[in-house]
């Protein structure tokens, strides 16, 4: 079994389209949710509660692509794209495995959201011919799939499905692969670009939306915020990484599974518990040693989402895993940054992860000024902590009752 760790990094987020913007963002404390604009096919109806989304501002593909790729791809697709170049071309992926030895694994969970919606108008409205590029485009694997063919990858390639837990799935079986010997190294991620008109009304419906903007763990907290984005990590093992000196970000040192088989949309603290309990355990070679584990968490990026459902579970699982210790453990939710971006989401959040280990600074969740106290957890709010935790955790509870949880360390030789 070999050691994994992360030695690229890329995004294309709303707090940032290069990891350096990304990270000031995420230590300043500089959230990129605003007003979104208008749809011009279909402009916001009375009666949407909330204004305010996630969104990447000034994204312009044929500054990064072939006109013949933009064409043929959706925007979830083209972040994919652009996020994985920056991340293989940081870290001299391809220069230094064979292609058929390295694995894309991706997390997506809206497919080509926008490429759907428009043409399906089209449909329903004139009973016009479709684009015939429009199966390309809405197909969830598109992003893995061009990524694959820019950077001439062959190995395994697929797309992991699993809500807002997609991104985070995605990143924990391409750790597995490394770490069995399957591939030698992987390109593991998120994106999602879900902000289309049909899919901000049906969540409206849904009534968890924040009307103002999400504030994860706060006591006035009214719902969360929907984003868009990718963030793709570099994974190889430990002796590739130092055999050519590569920058090595943090490691990846265990990934927990679960379900709670209770409820489509509610959570349950047992499921989010058992998933935390599994990372630790798949870290540890021994019961006592995944115990020991345990009293090393120092951080925990939470799946947070700010509506009161999510935040009182997850809040419940930490206090069920850490018991004493619990209330003691720093605590932030990213996504007061950045929005909630679905199956691109936990992607996001373990690139936070690794920077806070690698900069030695855990970020603070923004917008929270009081905390709410039935929580009992040590939320970050204000600035940043500079701290290092020996282990850290990033955490994805999604829609279906599926979570999953990474374990994550700075990197010591």
């Amino acid at each position: 079994m070999h050691r994994v760790v992360v030695t690229g990094l890329g995004c294309v987020t709303p707090i940032g389209s290069t990891v350096e913007d990304f990270r000031s963002s995420l230590f300043s404390g500089i959230s990129g949710i605003a007003p979104f604009p208008p749809f011009p096919e279909a402009p916001i109806p009375n009666g949407i509660r909330f204004t305010q989304t996630g969104h990447v501002k000034n994204f312009d593909p044929r500054a990064h692509l072939a006109s013949g790729v933009v064409a043929a791809s959706d925007r979830t697709a083209q972040f994919a794209i652009i996020a994985a170049r920056q991340a293989a071309q940081q870290s001299e992926l391809t220069q230094h495995h064979a292609p058929d030895k390295i694995a894309i694994i991706f997390g997506c969970s809206t497919g080509g959201r926008s490429s759907e919606e428009s043409e399906t108008a089209k449909l329903y409205t004139r009973d016009a011919r479709l684009h015939p590029l429009s199966v390309v485009r809405t197909m969830a694997n598109a992003g893995a799939s061009h990524t694959s063919i820019d950077l001439g990858i062959t190995g395994p390639v697929l797309t992991i499905s699993t809500a807002c837990a997609s991104g985070t799935h995605a990143i924990g079986l391409a750790f597995q692969m490394v770490r069995s010997g399957l591939v030698t190294a992987a390109i593991a991620g998120g994106h999602e670009a879900p902000l289309t008109f049909g899919f901000l009304r049906a969540w409206d419906s849904m009534r968890v939306v924040s009307a103002t903007q999400c504030r994860p763990f706060s006591a006035d907290r009214d719902g969360m915020t929907l984003g868009e984005g990718a963030a793709i990590l570099i994974l190889e093992t430990l002796e590739s990484a130092q055999a050519r000196n590569a920058t090595i970000f943090a490691e990846i040192i265990g990934f927990g599974m679960s379900a709670d088989a209770h409820h489509i949309t509610n959570p349950a603290t047992e499921g989010a518990a058992s998933a935390i309990r599994a990372a630790l355990k798949d870290a540890s070679t021994s019961p006592e040693e995944a115990e020991s584990l345990r009293d090393q968490v120092g951080f925990i990026n939470a799946h947070g989402t700010g509506t009161q459902a999510n935040d009182s579970t997850e809040a419940a699982a930490i206090h069920q895993v850490f018991g004493s210790r619990a209330s003691t453990i720093p605590v932030s939710s990213t996504k007061s940054l950045h929005g909630h971006s679905i199956g691109a989401t936990g992607a996001i959040e373990a690139l936070a992860t690794v920077l806070a280990l690698h900069h030695h600074q855990l970020p603070a969740t923004a917008g929270v000024t009081t905390i709410d106290p039935t929580l009992d957890l040590d939320v970050i709010i204000g600035a940043p902590r500079s701290v290092t935790p020996a282990i850290a955790l990033s955490n994805s509870l999604a829609f279906g009752g599926i979570n999953a949880v990474l374990a994550l360390r700075p990197y010591t030789a």
